[in-house]
């Protein structure tokens, strides 16, 4: 008896040529969306190496999905880049930060117009920051094979198991985009979702300025000198890091970079007293490129002192009224069907109940879902009161 044996998997086509990925891109210029995702390592650079690319068009061919080596010998990604340019073309993501990122560094290019499915569930009343196998499962009933989410995806050859999981990630992604857009058409909130993207799109959000790079940090003090230390030790990071494509980390932690702004040294002797430096930058250039930072912070001009990032002032606080705002933000967001998190976050609640009433929740959509009944309880216009298992609002 003759046995039949189940077909194996066809495997996606991985484009290695610069004339074939601009033959598909071609192709893709030519359809209304087009599903992107990337894989990359981060771990030993500063800036993201970027392993591979996916794509997927509307439609369920074969050839409708492909994979993109940007690590194959003589490829060009210029036909990609022309096709993010493309405002014919809306290029679909799920959490699509990192993904920008790399896109803005390698191409200097912002894909737009753009759709993040995260973002849009989240819209769409999916909860907080959503996850792509959360979508799969919950809107196509599918699953998704994460076994080679770790891999490295810098080596060569790529297997059959790689390959499988990179297209699932943009395969998937089409029925979601589909079924996203069309809530989101139904229910008039595809302004809210763009509203969103502006900041994404955004490409002064992926450019890191290394005099600036001192607000990221966690500040202990605002003394104006040492504000001044700290900024020239974190410019210094910043700037060793990128020229030499390596984790800021791997230069001084943080935690170094706050103790060294305090202790002031001012030889190579000095730094050495250090119980937190890591021991590559005790001597050597970074070790002479701090001790730098510091004289340079030392000696600054008082009237170029950095300002400690402004806070707000909540000594009047209200904590009741603040409890009051969650239970509205609550019941909003459940009456909306929108993630709270989306609407409001903890802090703005606080600021709310301390008189600021300036923040994000109190524009565009956010304003008419919860930012107009918050202010209005602030004012004692409007309580709140249980009904069953929900929250009433009372005109008062």
């Amino acid at each position: 008896m003759t046995r039949f044996q189940e077909k194996p998997p066809i495997l996606p086509q991985t484009l290695t040529t610069t004339d074939a990925l601009a033959a598909f891109c071609a192709r893709a210029a030519t359809v209304p969306y087009v599903t992107v995702d990337t894989e990359f390592l981060r771990e030993r650079t500063y800036f993201a190496q970027l392993c591979l690319v996916q794509l997927a068009l509307p439609g369920t061919d074969e050839s409708d999905a492909v994979l993109i080596d940007p690590l194959a010998d003589g490829i060009s990604l210029d036909p990609l880049y022309d096709l993010f340019a493309n405002e014919a073309v809306v290029k679909v993501f799920h959490a699509a930060r990192q993904d920008l990122e790399i896109f803005h560094v390698e191409g200097d290019v912002v894909p737009t117009p753009l759709f993040d499915t995260q973002v849009a569930a989240m819209v769409c009343g999916y909860g907080d920051q959503v996850g792509y196998e959360t979508l799969v499962r919950k809107i196509t009933k599918g699953g998704v094979d994460k076994s080679s989410r770790f891999t490295d995806w810098s080596r060569r050859p790529l297997s059959d198991a790689q390959k499988t999981y990179a297209l699932a990630d943009v395969t998937h992604l089409r029925q979601i985009y589909e079924h996203l857009a069309t809530r989101l058409d139904e229910t008039g909130r595809t302004a809210w979702m763009e509203e969103e993207l502006s900041t994404l799109t955004d490409a002064s959000n992926y450019v890191v300025e290394p005099e600036n790079a001192w607000r990221r940090l966690k500040l202990r003090s605002n003394s104006g000198r040492f504000l001044a230390i700290v900024r020239e030790l974190a410019a210094f990071r910043e700037t060793h890091a990128q020229t030499r494509n390596i984790p800021r980390n791997r230069v001084i932690k943080d935690d170094a970079l706050m103790e060294i702004a305090s202790s002031k040294p001012k030889s190579l002797e000095d730094l050495g007293k250090s119980r937190l430096l890591l021991r590559e930058a005790r001597r050597g250039e970074i070790a002479e490129g701090l001790i730098a930072a510091v004289a340079r912070g030392v000696s600054a001009d008082p009237n170029t002192f950095p300002d400690m990032p402004a806070g707000r002032d909540r000594s009047a606080l209200n904590p009741a009224l603040a409890d009051l705002l969650r239970v509205l933000l609550k019941a909003k967001a459940e009456e909306a069907g929108v993630a709270q998190k989306l609407i409001a976050s903890a802090s703005d609640l606080d600021d709310i109940a301390a008189g600021h009433h300036d923040g994000l929740w109190s524009k565009g959509w956010r304003r008419k879902v919860f930012g107009e009944d918050a202010l209005r309880l602030t004012r004692g216009e409007i309580a709140l009161s249980a009904n069953g298992q929900k929250v009433q609002i009372i005109t008062v």
